[in-house]
Formats: C-alpha cells, structure tokens, sequence
C-alpha cells in the first residue's frame, strides 16, 4: 500500500512525464505541413524528425550518468522547460535553419529530463516497482499519443503560426512539479560508487543481458518510429487533412499507453519470456493487413494500426524493469539506454529510411521494417532468458 508521499510524488512525476512526451509527439503528424510551407521533401523532413529522436535520445545516457552523480532535480526542471518551449515555437519557424535550432534544442530538453525521471520514478517507489513503471510508462506514451492531435488540432484550425501558445502547458507543470517533487535529501543519496564516466559505460556496455534488452528495445523502435514519421507522408498524400493525421497518431500512440498499463497483468499470465515473443512477432502480420486495406478499407486499416501499438507497447515496462535491475545503482543511466539510445541509433537509421521510402515506396518499406524483429525475435529473446536463467 503506498503512503501519501509516495502517491504524491509519482502524480507529479507522472504528471511531468505526460506533459513532457506530449511536445515529443507534437511533430510528426504536422510535418508534411511544415514541409509544405518551407518548401522542403519528405526525405529532408525524415532528416529533421530523425535529427529530433537524435537528440531527444541518442545523449540520454549520458545525461542519465550526470543525473545519477549529482542526484539533483534540475534535469527534470529544466527539460520540461526546453521541450515545452523550443518544440512548440518550431512549427512557427519561417526558415528551415531556425526549424532545425528550434527541434534540436527542444529536443535536447527532452533527453535531460527522462533518464532522471525514470530514476526518480524507481527512487521513490516502495512498493510493486513493476506496476508503477508500467504507469510511468504507459502515462509517457498517453502524453506522446495526445501531442498529434493537440498539434494537429491547432494547426488544421488556428495555423502553425499559433502552436508556440502551447509553451504555457509545459511550463506551469515545470514550475508546479519542482515544487512537490521532493530533494534527494543527503542521507537518502545514494553511495556513489559511478564517479568514472568510462568504467560506467564500459561496464554497461560490456553487459552482454543489457545488450540484447537495447537490440530489442531498438527493434521494437525501428516499427514505431518508421510508421509515425512515414504514414503522416502517405496520408496526405491520399487527401487527408492533419486533424485526421493527428487523430491516427494519437490513437496509435494511446493504444501504446493501454499496452503499456497492460503489461504487467500480461506478464503475470503469458510469462516473461512470451511477452517479447508476442510483442515483436504479431507486427508483421498486422503491417500486412494495414498494407492490403490501407486503399479499399481505410477504416479497418486504422483500426489495425491501432492495434499494432498496443502491441508494440506491451514488451517496454517489462524491458525498462528488467534492464534497471540488472545493475540497479545505474537506473537513470540504464533508463537513458533503453528509453533513448535506442530511439537515437533508430533515429539515425531513419535519416537512410527516408530517401528509400521516397525512392521505393512507403507501404515496402514498413513491411520490411515490421519484418526485422518479427524473424530476429526468437534467437534474441532465446539467448537473453539463457542468460537470466544462468545468472539465477
């Protein structure tokens, strides 16, 4: 049962992480419309949103070595503040060099603030640890399902000129949660054994169960963050207008925040183990369907996109709590890992995806993204339950 402090504390880091992941997912649905009004191509576009996941993910670990050390809040303050106002004054950037400062520094924001928060949020659990990563999560991905529609909602009826009027979300609940989330009092911080930047990384990296936990998170992210970049692409094509755009994105990314609270019942009944299986096999056939309706039965598309970010969503809690307690004296640096350099190296990948989707076609390339993990599934998660069952 958890005490009043403990409640308190995680309804404000929460609250934060909603609020933070909203402006994350503020992008992708409208970006064929700033494409549009900066006179730019879907593969430059893919290299912006691609410079965004980059720099919201690829430097969270190292942040989160900072955070662990200093054991301050200032990295969860000043990260909302940054992604809520560099990403919401973006849209309105009548160049594409202020396009690009805008995004990487709002971005940026976001890469200080989860490796903190998500070590924040284990600090201050005493209870089923699990259960509240998995609200954690699952709020983050609500927050990251609600930015399409919000941005979508204000550019199809105000105009990208107006998204910066979004700034004030941010900051209020910047400014409210550093006030109720509490210090790291000096006799609760933890005994810094991590002081050296390279026999930290060294040990992590060399972690041969945390590697194959960031091959998966990794593939898992590869279908995520191509279909959200991409599909924007193709629904415009088809004549769709972005509120429509917007709600496809939040659905799919809401579906996400329900897999997300749902994992730890899953979990408890499938086991382990066939979470990921479930997880990183079941996109490929629901990419096939979405791909043979898209045209003809728009409505069943939808509604199986939907579904594959559910089930995208199921295996992250059970990774993030997994990966944290490999080495626990690591979480927001380990947290950095799983919640942002996978995202980053993905990032990367993607600024080659788009010319090829440009060049081939965008429905070809998300069924080979979708097929990756589905095949490389079984030898990955066999080999990483051989190594947890040794260690026990």
């Amino acid at each position: 049962m958890q005490d009043f402090n403990e409640r308190k504390t995680q309804f404000w880091l929460n609250s934060a992480h909603f609020t933070n992941d909203i402006y994350t997912g503020m992008l992708n649905p409208i970006m064929p419309f700033i494409a549009m009004k900066l006179g730019i191509t879907m593969a430059i576009a893919t290299i912006v949103l691609s410079l965004s996941h980059i720099c919201a993910s690829l430097l969270q670990p190292v942040f989160g070595f900072f955070a662990d050390n200093l054991q301050k809040r200032a990295f969860i303050f000043w990260g909302i503040l940054f992604t809520s106002v560099f990403i919401s004054f973006a849209p309105a950037a009548k160049h594409l060099g202020v396009l690009i400062a805008f995004v990487i520094l709002g971005s940026l924001g976001s890469s200080f603030f989860h490796p903190q928060a998500l070590g924040l949020a284990v600090r201050f659990t005493k209870t089923d640890v699990a259960k509240n990563m998995g609200i954690f999560m699952g709020l983050g991905t609500l927050g990251f399902a609600s930015g399409p529609i919000i941005s979508a909602g204000v550019t199809q009826y105000l105009g990208l000129d107006r998204m910066p009027i979004l700034a004030i979300i941010g900051i209020t609940v910047g400014i409210t949660m550093f006030l109720f989330v509490p210090k790291i009092k000096d006799d609760e911080k933890e005994i810094k054994t991590h002081k050296d930047f390279t026999d930290t990384f060294k040990r992590i990296l060399t972690n041969r169960r945390l590697n194959l936990l960031n091959v998966i998170a990794m593939l898992k992210t590869l279908v995520t963050t191509s279909s959200c970049i991409l599909l924007p692409f193709l629904w415009k094509e088809m004549g769709y207008n972005a509120f429509y755009i917007g709600f496809a994105l939040f659905a799919f990314n809401f579906a996400g925040g329900i897999g997300s609270f749902l994992s730890r019942g899953f979990e408890q009944k499938v086991g382990t183990e066939n979470v990921f299986y479930f997880s990183m096999m079941m996109t490929f056939p629901m990419m096939v369907v979405f791909a043979l309706t898209y045209k003809t039965i728009p409505t069943a598309s939808l509604i199986v996109f939907i579904l594959m970010g559910l089930v995208q969503w199921l295996a992250v809690p059970v990774t993030m709590v997994m990966a944290q307690s490999t080495i626990p004296e690591y979480k927001s640096i380990i947290g950095g890992f799983i919640n942002g350099f996978s995202w980053g190296v993905v990032a990367i990948i993607m600024t080659g995806i788009g010319f090829i989707a440009q060049a081939k076609g965008i429905i070809p390339v998300l069924l080979v993204v979708s097929l990756i993990p589905a095949v490389l599934s079984y030898p990955i998660v066999k080999k990483l339950f051989k190594l947890v069952n040794e260690v026990k």
